[in-house]
């Protein structure tokens, strides 16, 4: 297994610095968001842009494991949708020359849409018509569950992914959405692990509705276990950290610094858990 970093956590600070900082703090690889909001957003990333932040990994020897374009494929207003998914395509475009396989988005709505005949079957089709573009290109998009939203357990995901007739569509596992749900790790693990090509950790505190995610080692989830559990499937991909916009908003919060008390904790539950990051 290798341990990520997503810049997620750090959308104001120059992408100079969160390379560097994640680098030498002794990450494996890092997640890149190219939201509006980042300054990595997908508007700012013309040719030299791109090769430049490419060239900066390389040096840093610190790969892109993948790039971040969380959005909604359930947005109801149209010209908004039609945004939503011309900015996955991008990202997926922005993959292929930042030579990683892998687009994280999102699912969206909300709880219960899926059980809509007509909102399922469009969503469907919209997810099969990104997941072509997507092997036309080499890519896989990785859908990211999040609670309050559609797919907010893992039955309600897998389910949808067994309807999409598409191999380029596979699964981001932020296991944290079903944490707060108070959904047993085991079964988030059985039923969401053999669709998942990429895994995102937060922390956590307490269950839904009385819930918070904070950063690594201020909450309740049992890293060590989490570890010990992707070996046994085999799992050898990145295991990401992500700091949820929650911790963000935070007066003192400082991106650099719960980067590397995010490093500390997650090399500290590998080392224990007898995991070897490879």
């Amino acid at each position: 297994m290798k341990l990520g970093f997503s810049t997620w956590a750090m959308p104001d600070l120059p992408i100079e610095t969160s390379i560097k900082h994640i680098a030498n703090l002794g990450y494996d690889g890092i997640t890149i968001a190219v939201l509006p909001r980042f300054s990595t957003s997908l508007d700012t990333l013309d040719t030299a842009r791109r090769k430049h932040i490419k060239k900066l990994t390389k040096e840093n020897d610190l790969p892109i494991s993948s790039v971040m374009s969380f959005t909604s494929m359930l947005e109801e207003n149209p010209s908004e949708l039609e945004k939503n998914i011309k900015m996955v395509k991008e990202s997926i475009r922005l993959a292929v020359d930042w030579d990683t396989p892998y687009v994280i988005t999102g699912i969206g709505g909300e709880p219960g849409d899926l059980e809509n005949p007509e909102k399922l079957k469009k969503l469907i089709e919209r997810l099969e018509n990104i997941g072509n573009f997507a092997s036309s290109e080499g890519i896989t998009v990785a859908l990211e569950p999040h609670v309050g939203q559609a797919t907010e357990t893992p039955d309600q995901l897998t389910q949808l992914l067994d309807k999409i007739q598409s191999p380029s569509i596979k699964v981001n596992f932020d296991i944290s959405h079903f944490n707060v749900l108070g959904i047993p790790m085991k079964e988030s693990v059985d039923k969401v692990l053999p669709y998942s090509v990429l895994i995102d950790v937060k922390d956590e505190r307490g269950i839904v509705p009385d819930w918070e995610f904070v950063a690594p080692g201020e909450g309740e989830f049992n890293y060590v276990e989490f570890i010990k559990t992707l070996d046994s499937f085999a799992y050898d991909g990145f295991v990401t950290v992500e700091i949820s916009f929650m911790v963000q908003k935070r007066s003192n919060y400082d991106p650099l610094d719960v980067t590397s008390k995010s490093f500390d904790v997650l090399n500290s539950a590998f080392k224990t858990a007898g995991v070897r990051r490879t």
